[in-house]
């Protein structure tokens, strides 16, 4: 495991260098908030609460998940530029797992974002705007652990759409599908309190729940005790369900590939 801790940790460093990429993204960030917390304070009005939701809850929600969504981007264009300029078969000769070194690369850039981008754009934010606070420190323990798992769950969604570029020419109208599906059933753009009864049951089917709100909803205090470990429980199944999944298409997908060239 040593071996990919250095990738994640070269990713990460090689992150650092870029320096107006980085007070960008943390401006980039900032007004996004704000943007959109003026108008959930518009859709509020006057009032403070709709539906049993304040919105100190929705704030914090949109916030959280804007700052997951930010640690969690990542190129999804990698394994396509890799087959298509042919050094996906150097990849596959090199001694390591090419899928662990993927993960390693985009979770070190990821906790970058997270470290250097979200938490600044987040102490700026609590200057202009009330979040709720987390519980306790249990609280926001489980929430990382969970925050872990959603991250899982969305690398291994988009890890399996990356793989259809041994069948596809381009993967990009699929991936941006993906991204809007994920924007809107995952509660990041607009709470899942708001959705239709119906479509929450239909969500509740889905990943894109585990990503983001469920997270969310634990340092919320929404989930406690059995709860947790239930939510906690349906996103490692996801996990498993989606590592099967893209593992076979990964495997049939090299049996099929054929690089020209040299």
């Amino acid at each position: 495991m040593r071996t990919y801790f250095e990738f994640a940790k070269k990713k990460f460093q090689n992150k650092m260098t870029y320096r107006l990429d980085f007070f960008m993204g943390i401006v980039n960030t900032v007004i996004t908030i704000a943007v959109y917390l003026c108008i959930y304070r518009a859709l509020y009005g006057t009032a403070d609460v709709i539906d049993g939701i304040s919105f100190e809850m929705v704030a914090t929600n949109f916030v959280i998940a804007l700052g997951l969504s930010r640690a969690f981007d990542f190129n999804e264009m990698f394994l396509q530029d890799k087959i298509k300029d042919g050094s996906i078969a150097n990849e596959l000769l090199k001694p390591v797992n090419f899928k662990l070194r993927m993960l390693s690369e985009n979770a070190g850039e990821g906790v970058f974002k997270l470290i250097f981008e979200f938490l600044p754009a987040l102490l700026i934010t609590c200057l202009y705007t009330k979040i709720c606070r987390p519980k306790g420190f249990w609280q926001v323990a489980a929430m990382l652990v969970s925050m872990i798992l959603g991250y899982l769950i969305l690398w291994l969604i988009s890890f399996l759409i990356q793989t259809w570029s041994f069948w596809l020419f381009s993967v990009w109208g699929i991936v941006t599908i993906k991204n809007v599906f994920v924007s809107i059933l995952s509660g990041s753009l607009l709470p899942l309190w708001f959705m239709p009864g119906v479509m929450r049951r239909i969500i509740s089917y889905t990943p894109f729940e585990a990503i983001y709100f469920t997270p969310i909803r634990i340092y919320l205090g929404q989930l406690s005790g059995a709860a947790v470990l239930e939510g906690m429980l349906i996103q490692c199944v996801w996990i498993v369900l989606l590592y099967f999944i893209s593992s076979m298409f990964w495997k049939q997908g090299v049996k099929k590939l054929v690089v020209q060239g040299g």
